[in-house]
């Protein structure tokens, strides 16, 4: 197991710096991977909805937005450990998500939820603000758009919709460089062990 060693005082109202990152390193974005045939759906959804020149990534579950790049052995390490014990986390695409200037599905899975609470609690102090706090899962398949034509999708999406199971078969890591996410590594489930 690895030690973690503070290099912070404990002195009330002090946080530590962000990371420091080395130069040509990029931060993690931690995803929940989704099963093939539904990637494919909301693969397809992005396609047909996401501004072109913004689709740059795949059907994804975000995680983490950043984690710092010196962590990925670290991670890569814990979260085999994790996925070798671990059975899929059971997860339900709930309903059709505003987000303003965008579309989304909303994904109730307090498994997949633990998981995540897992991962940061091993990296205390060097997740960002960002990333504090329990996140609303989804998947988004419209982004950047207008106001209006954000509210015409969920309009469309809402009238056939049906509250259905999503597979997420493991967990992903990719490198953030301010354009098309480069992969770190796949991690898949393959344990009996269930949280929630």
């Amino acid at each position: 197991m690895i030690r973690r060693v503070s290099l912070f005082s404990p002195s009330v109202g002090r946080t530590p710096p962000p990371p420091v990152r080395a130069t040509g390193a990029a931060p993690i974005i931690l995803t929940g991977m989704l099963g093939a045939a539904q990637k494919r759906r909301y693969d397809d959804m992005r396609r047909l909805y996401y501004p072109q020149h913004r689709q740059q990534v795949g059907a994804h579950i975000t995680l983490f937005h950043h984690l710092p790049p010196s962590i990925l052995a670290e991670l890569l390490s814990l979260i085999r450990q994790m996925v070798a014990q671990m059975a899929p986390p059971k997860a339900y695409v709930e309903r059709v998500m505003d987000l303003g200037t965008g579309t989304a599905f909303f994904i109730r899975s307090p498994e997949l939820l633990d998981i995540r609470a897992h991962i940061a609690e091993h990296f205390h102090g060097m997740v960002s603000a960002q990333d504090r706090g329990e996140p609303r899962l989804h998947i988004t398949v419209q982004n950047k758009v207008s106001r209006h034509q954000a509210a015409a999708l969920q309009r469309e999406l809402r009238r056939d919709f049906q509250a259905h199971q999503l597979d997420i078969v493991g967990l992903e890591a990719h490198h953030y460089r301010d354009g098309p996410w480069e992969p770190a590594f796949q991690a898949a489930f393959r344990g009996g062990l269930r949280g929630g």
